[in-house]
């Protein structure tokens, strides 16, 4: 499998992201309330900024790790892929693009409310395996439609807000190795001074009982929420100039889940070094039911939260 065009396609929206970000930037310098934490600075920023044409907004990280190691590649799930299994290598490419659009100007109930699309891809390249022509092992799309609302209630002299969505996940394949699930969404986050905290449950929107015959359609992976549970954990602390990330998922009656761990740094300009470190399940759809561990390297074009 060959894609000579998609690394190009790739640097090329990395480059509009990293110059809208920039921008983005720039506007927060100029917001009047600075006295706001961080993260409702920047949202403040993306509101003045959204319906700029020259500007494309982010939505979660945008990041390029170009080494990424795992101690347990994902081998049962290509069975009957000829080779292709045994052939896969432990080091591989990860990435991630995430965008969203605003598609309301003015408030709807509240100050500061509004309603937006959003759109985050997530791909696992085989970029040094050149036995298998160096294909894109996995990779994940998710869209998401969305309603956010700054909340009135201030704990602990912090602000709040709220989002509640519906979104789609899918790894775009079809018949065994075909994974995706719906899920309605509120998020809740508080955030203070230099932190925030997040709490995102979830309900997965039942589709069926899983179907034997691979020609038919059905639930690819019904049991998704045994090992991803129904809710996550987000926690975002920045010293100085350093940026740290948690993110957790735990089903806690089957007594399984995974975590992520993120530390960002800057290195020139707008540029910043990303460390990423995940543990148990879920990493991927195609890896929704696998554990593993994986640690990667490489940059981030925009901040972790």
């Amino acid at each position: 499998m060959n894609f000579p065009h998609l690394p190009h396609v790739f640097l090329l929206m990395l480059l509009l992201s990293a110059l809208s970000h920039a921008e983005a930037e720039n506007i927060t310098k100029e917001v009047e309330e600075s006295q706001q934490p961080a993260y409702f600075d920047r949202l403040a920023a993306e509101r003045k900024s959204s319906f700029d044409p020259y500007i494309i907004t982010p939505h979660k990280m945008t990041y390029f790790l170009p080494i990424s190691y795992t101690n347990n590649i994902n081998r049962e799930a290509y069975e009957g892929e000829g080779d292709f299994a045994d052939k896969l290598n432990n080091i591989e490419a990860k990435f991630q693009i995430s965008l969203k659009i605003p598609l309301t100007r003015e408030a709807l109930f509240t100050e500061g409310d509004s309603i937006a699309f959003g759109f985050t891809l997530q791909s696992w390249w085989q970029l040094y395996n050149q036995s298998l022509s160096r294909p894109f092992r996995e990779t994940n799309y998710q869209p998401e439609i969305f309603y956010i609302t700054p909340l009135d209630w201030q704990p602990f002299a912090g602000k709040t807000n709220l989002t509640v969505g519906f979104e789609h996940q899918s790894n775009g394949r079809t018949q065994m190795l075909s994974r995706s699930w719906n899920r309605l969404y509120a998020t809740l986050t508080f955030a203070k001074d230099n932190y925030a905290i997040s709490l995102r449950p979830w309900w997965k929107i039942p589709e069926g009982d899983k179907l034997t015959t691979p020609d038919e359609s059905g639930n690819d992976n019904p049991d998704i929420t045994d090992y991803m549970g129904h809710f996550e954990l987000i926690g975002v602390y920045k010293w100085h100039e350093f940026e740290f990330a948690f993110t957790g998922r735990r089903n806690f009656k089957e007594n399984k889940g995974g975590m992520e761990l993120g530390m960002t740094f800057p290195l020139t300009g707008k540029l910043k070094a990303y460390l990423q470190y995940n543990h148990g399940y879920g990493e991927s759809l195609i890896d929704y039911n696998h554990y593993q561990q994986r640690i990667g390297i490489g940059v981030a074009l925009t901040e972790i939260f």
